[in-house]
């Protein structure tokens, strides 16, 4: 009996020893750096596996949404709005309504933009927008930023964004930056939107999305945005900063200030997020397929205004249809009927053949807790898998739009890496089916792959690895404290704010801008680093 016990444990001391190689050799790999076209998830991932509408509903879906254009059309066209699109063959009937013939649609995606890039300040994050690419980021207008540590929601600074901005900069996973908060210390329109896209492309080279609350709040934005790029010329080739756009009020309104907007970012060479947001019974029907009909007539209708201005200018076809709890009529972007409605209008987008944007990740969740975690979870691994090219709304975001948690940042980037693995899915080479490898581990090796050459290869280029995310055995669990993953984003949070102050706006020209607008930069250096 000793015998067969002191062989056993020989063996075991054997199979640890060929482990503990295998880790040596694993540590070795992970130091190397990746470049980036062989990293396991990356920007641009191909999605499109996943597909809740078959052909037949497409085209069903489609002549709906002609039929409405048709026949309903839209009404509080601006005189400039009835202008552009009466220019170009809609119609004004006696009613206010401005009507679309179905020929002047089809023209008009036929003609649009696609296949765009969406600049960051620094090239290497730019975004090609074509086919089922697919790209996670930020987007919202909370109104609080949640405090995890007090489990309280306070209400969003200026700072604030500029924070969130800084922590984006440095997470692989979150794609861009559209401005997930509103600054609440600041009252003044005008101030507001000016000081929130400062805070943005300060705090991020990534690009970034902003919204404007009337057109005349466009134009010192613009001589910002030309300066820091070196001139207008050079911001028109290569824009940095989007127009996040609610030009319709839903249903099938068009929203007067935000069209003075449209027309003011059009001119100044700023892209277009064409945003339609309905919640489904309550200002989109409660049906999906007609939450769904109602989203994209209002799109493909700003898409004809945008084209009557301005042929073939950069817009993204931003169908945001949200969800209504229908026992309350709140909103709840964590349902599963809000992955469904995301993913359907990521199908139409690619049924057109246009750049599509709309929003996942919105948790009814006020804290990042389980609840949290599997509503972001479903709804931004469908979108996701559905080839949606722009996911907004992916990481941050809690209580469905009403607050904002920089801690999320940092959780979510590690479940969007998840989500881009499962996007990316699994490549089926020869090399990859592992006849060899098999034959070479079970015939002439160890009877294990932990050091095998494949495994090496492969562990940096098949396999994702969170950050913050807990996969210590119980033992190291225990032996590190019990941590858990809202201590260890609380603690990368804090380190990030005390060290990362980027220099995305060099400080001669931050110096003349300060010059040139005053007191109208409301952002201290002293929370920029000083």
């Amino acid at each position: 009996m000793s015998v067969v016990v002191e062989s056993q444990g020989v063996a075991a001391e054997e199979q640890r020893s060929r482990r503990s190689g295998g880790r040596e050799a694993r540590r070795a790999m992970r130091a190397a750096p990746l470049a980036d076209d062989i990293r396991p998830v990356r920007a641009g991932l191909e999605g499109g596996r996943y597909a809740p509408l078959s052909r037949n509903d497409l085209e069903r879906i489609h002549e709906a949404v002609l039929t409405l254009l048709e026949t309903v059309g839209f009404a509080n066209a601006i005189p400039s709005c009835i202008e552009a699109l009466t220019g170009v063959g809609a119609t004004l009937g006696p009613d206010g309504r401005i009507r679309f013939p179905r020929n002047l649609v089809l023209d008009t995606i036929k003609r649009a933009a696609r296949n765009f890039t969406l600049c960051g300040q620094d090239p290497r994050h730019d975004m090609v927008i074509q086919g089922k690419r697919v790209h996670y980021g930020t987007a919202g207008a909370a109104v609080h930023l949640v405090d995890v540590e007090k489990r309280e929601y306070r209400e969003s600074l200026l700072q604030d964004i500029y924070d969130a901005a800084r922590i984006v900069d440095g997470l692989d996973n979150i794609h861009f930056f559209q401005r997930p908060m509103v600054p609440r210390d600041i009252p003044d329109p005008l101030e507001m939107d000016f000081n929130t896209l400062y805070a943005c492309v300060s705090g991020t080279s990534k690009h970034v999305g902003t919204s404007f609350t009337v057109r005349e709040n466009v134009a010192p934005a613009l001589e910002m945005l030309y300066a820091i790029a070196g001139g207008e010329e050079n911001f028109r080739a290569r824009p940095f900063v989007s127009n996040s756009n609610c030009f319709v009020v839903p249903p099938m309104k068009f929203a007067e200030d935000a069209c003075g907007v449209l027309e003011a970012c059009v001119a100044g060479g700023i892209p277009i997020l064409l945003l339609s947001a309905g919640q489904a019974g309550a200002t989109a029907p409660a049906a999906i397929a007609g939450a769904v009909v109602q989203a994209v007539a209002e799109v493909l209708a700003g898409l004809v205004y945008v084209n009557a201005i301005k042929p073939g200018h950069p817009a993204i076809f931003g169908t945001w249809p949200f969800v209504s709890d229908l026992r309350t009529g709140a909103m709840s972007g964590g349902s599963a009927e809000q992955a469904l409605l995301t993913a359907a209008c990521a199908q139409m987008a690619q049924f057109y053949d246009l750049p599509g944007g709309s929003a996942a990740g919105m948790a009814d969740s006020k804290l990042p807790d389980i609840q949290s975690g599997f509503e972001k979870g479903i709804t931004d691994v469908m979108a996701g898998l559905s080839g949606l090219n722009l996911v907004y709304e992916s990481a941050g975001m809690h209580a469905s739009l009403l607050g904002f948690c920089l801690e999320s940042l940092i959780i979510d980037n590690d479940m969007l890496g998840m989500c881009q693995r499962c996007v990316r899915g699994i490549e089926v080479t020869d090399a990859a089916l592992s006849i060899d490898t098999i034959a070479d581990v079970c015939l002439n090796g160890p009877g294990h792959y932990l050091g095998h050459e494949q495994t090496l290869r492969l562990m940096q280029t098949e396999y994702f690895y969170p950050a913050v995310g807990d996969r210590f055995s119980p033992k190291e669990w225990n032996e590190k404290g019990k941590p858990d993953i809202l201590q260890r984003a609380i603690a990368e949070k804090k380190r990030v704010l005390a060290e990362r102050f980027p220099r995305h706006i060099s400080r001669p020209v931050d110096d003349r801008l300060r010059a040139r607008f005053d007191d109208l930069i409301k952002l201290p250096r002293s929370g920029m680093g000083g």
